[in-house]
């Protein structure tokens, strides 16, 4: 079992390594929409690539969710076939989101081992994520 600091050290080195082996700006942390973000995430049991919809205002995160769920076979038959969606998703904090995501399990950000196997699905599903949300970006704006 790690400490605390070394589990920091491990999340620390491992961005790291990312940013260097896939140097690349991820432009769609700001995609400008409010509330409306894609993010990373791995863990000690997977990792993770999501479309956050944040919005406090409901009405808003209905409508942005349901534009995303109305192209969800082009983004399954041409993107993401393991792409996931829930309409109601809790964070660990408590507060509900809408969230459409694709997750890898088996890997471990403690475990190096798994480390460039992550770094290359993180990529890869960046991309294909990029990809559909600028192919459909003016349709989910609008």
């Amino acid at each position: 079992m790690l400490s605390r600091e070394e589990s920091k050290a491990l999340r620390k080195e491992f961005w790291i390594s990312f940013g260097k082996s896939f140097p690349r700006k991820w432009v769609l942390y700001n995609t400008k929409i409010k509330d409306f973000s894609f993010k990373f995430d791995f863990t000690t049991k997977k990792a993770l690539v999501t479309l956050d919809i944040e919005d406090s205002n409901l009405e808003n995160r209905i409508k942005y969710y349901e534009k995303l769920e109305s192209l969800k076979a082009v983004l399954k038959e041409n993107y993401l076939p393991n792409i996931i969606y829930e309409d109601i998703y809790f964070l660990e904090n408590g507060k509900e989101i809408s969230r459409i995501y694709i997750e890898k399990d088996g890997v471990s950000i403690h475990n190096k081992n798994t480390w460039q196997e992550t770094m290359v699905f993180l990529n890869d599903t960046m991309i294909k994520f990029e990809e559909f949300y600028y192919e459909f970006e003016d349709f989910i704006k609008a």
